[in-house]
């Protein structure tokens, strides 16, 4: 059963005095809540201040209905590191999570679907009856995105070397990621140092003949970017989305029971056992510094709060743009965070149904709409295609669409509404470029509308089905959540902003230009997505200069 989590209020809470906190967390999102845990367990008094009412950042599930909840960004929870779950002890958290036997239902213009299941002898199965050759080749495929993406794993868990002045610890972790390397073989070894630059388009063809199989599969190396399958360097976005998990080609599909602020509830509880305080509606206007260092943070109510440590869990770009003083970041590196790149790539589409919508690919089969939803991913040029209209501000025919039914898995979220109802979470890719936020306004409806053609066409007659209609923009994104530019990922993925890039050249190693300050959320290494990763190799780093510090 999840459990609700009790926060306290700024307005009731008094400034404490210089000492009362060793390190403050900025945001309440899962990396934040981790990092928090991981400081809290080994004694740091840590506060975490987040700015909407309830934690949990885009990870979170909310009423929009009466007796209807849904998850508001992120849908799915798969990628979270299992080694989080483990040693901050989720599951007697509250966290339940559920993974469907179908992964991918990818209803296709013509009538029939590409499925992807669980099992990958049953996914092979299932791809024969578009290709022979194309369902014996998955198997290498599968087996290939393992090996490489197991590799990927291995770095993301690893702190970025220090090119500025190498240690002792940055040769350690040379030498573990070598024997990594060699792990993989030599084929292996030399496929992944081809294909990190490759476009996902080209990797996929590789192995597959079926236009379809090629656009279903590729579909991860795109999906919350501003690149189409033909950008160099979407090769490395679909094995980062692999990494650190057991999805191989297929991809995950896992939900949370209660929808993910199960997750980012059980995270701020084990945060509160550790000993964290947690404050919501407590919005940070700035970090106080002085001589170069961090002092603490000032809220938007004028209140101070002291701490010789601050860390991060917002996108750096807002962070070293807004919330930091000028002079303390200095021209050049705020003219750099400027230039860290969150265009707008996605918007979300929650909808409330009466019905379950009747998808006549799937024949029937409730279990094939239990997994993701792909819409779109017919061929790699049509794909293509919708990516490009977004280059040019224009907004695709056809917008490529990833959607889940959770309540199929998890009814509870719609355990207080007529008997039937249904909700469907929906991303939406690629938006326009380049709109103000008075432009969005404008285009939402616009954007419900251009989902809800989509779905139409594999899904005849989901309009008719809609009570409830819950359109998020890019803008909305960033007013609601702070995603600079309404980027879920806090940085665009790509090979520029990946490892030692991350989110800049010089600064991948958590600790940011001012000392004292430090980045855990996903625009730090190793990257976005709900996985805990950045929030818990942040908290070793501080943890490592504070036992320095105590020398």
């Amino acid at each position: 059963m999840t459990t609700t989590l009790t926060t306290t209020s700024t307005s009731t809470s008094p400034a404490p005095a210089w000492g009362t906190y060793d390190i403050i967390v900025i945001g309440g999102g899962h990396n934040g809540l981790t990092a928090a845990a991981y400081l809290a367990r080994v004694g740091q008094r840590v506060l975490v201040l987040e700015a909407r009412d309830r934690v949990g950042g885009a990870a979170v599930t909310e009423e929009i209905a009466p007796g209807v909840r849904v998850p508001t960004l992120a849908h799915t929870v798969g990628r979270l590191r299992p080694a989080v779950a483990r040693e901050l002890d989720l599951g007697g958290h509250g966290m339940a999570l559920v993974s469907p036997e179908v992964r991918v239902f990818a209803p296709q213009p013509d009538g029939r679907a590409v499925t992807l299941w669980a099992d990958l002898g049953r996914s092979v199965e299932s791809l024969r009856a578009w290709s022979d050759d194309d369902a014996t080749a998955f198997v290498e495929f599968d087996r290939r995105v393992r090996s490489l993406s197991k590799f990927l794993g291995d770095i993301g868990e690893q702190t970025p070397p220090d090119i500025g002045g190498p240690r002792a610890g940055d040769a350690l972790m040379g030498l573990r990621l070598a024997r990594a390397f060699r792990g993989m073989g030599r084929e292996d070894g030399r496929t992944i140092l081809r294909v990190l630059a490759m476009a996902v388009a080209d990797f996929v063809a590789e192995s597959f003949v079926t236009e379809a199989i090629r656009a279903t599969t590729a579909w991860r190396g795109v999906r919350h970017t501003a690149m189409g399958p033909w950008s160099a360097g979407s090769t490395s976005v679909l094995l980062a989305d692999a990494a650190g998990t057991d999805s191989g080609g297929v991809g995950e599909t896992v939900f949370a029971k209660g929808g993910p602020s199960a997750v980012s509830e059980a995270l701020a509880w084990a945060a509160r056992i550790a000993g964290a305080e947690i404050r919501t509606g407590a919005r940070v206007a700035s970090v106080a510094t002085s001589d170069g260092a961090v002092t603490g943070v000032v809220l938007d109510t004028g209140e101070e709060i002291a701490a010789p440590a601050v860390v991060s869990g917002i996108d750096p770009k807002r962070l070293l743009t807004s919330l930091v003083d000028p002079v303390a970041v200095g021209p050049h590196m705020r003219w750099r965070a400027g230039n860290i790149r969150t265009p707008a790539v996605s918007a979300k589409v929650n909808l409330v149904l009466d019905g379950l919508p009747e998808f006549p690919a799937a024949g029937g089969d409730v279990r094939l709409l239990r997994g993701r939803i792909q819409v779109g991913t017919s061929s790699i040029d049509a794909m293509e295609h919708a990516f490009d209209a977004s280059k040019y501000g224009r907004f695709a025919e056809q917008p490529v669409l990833e959607a889940t039914i959770p309540s199929l898995v998890d009814p509870s979220l719609v355990a207080g509404a007529p008997e039937g109802t249904h909700v469907m979470s929906v991303i939406a890719q690629w938006m326009p470029s380049g709109l103000s936020a008075g432009d969005w306004d404008a285009q939402r409806d616009a954007v419900g509308d251009a989902v809800l053609r989509s779905l139409e066409g594999v899904a005849p007659g989901i309009s008719s089905r809609v009570t409830t209609r819950q359109v998020l923009t890019p803008a909305d994104l960033e007013r609601e959540f702070g995603l600079t530019g309404g980027h879920p990922m806090h940085a665009e993925p790509a090979l520029d902003s990946f490892w030692l890039w991350r989110p800049l050249l010089g600064w991948a190693r958590y600790r940011m230009p001012v000392s004292g300050l430090y980045l855990a959320g996903s625009g730090a290494h190793p990257g976005g997505g709900v996985t805990g990763a950045p929030g818990r190799n942040a908290a070793r780093e501080v943890l490592a200069d504070r036992k320095r510090r105590r020398r």
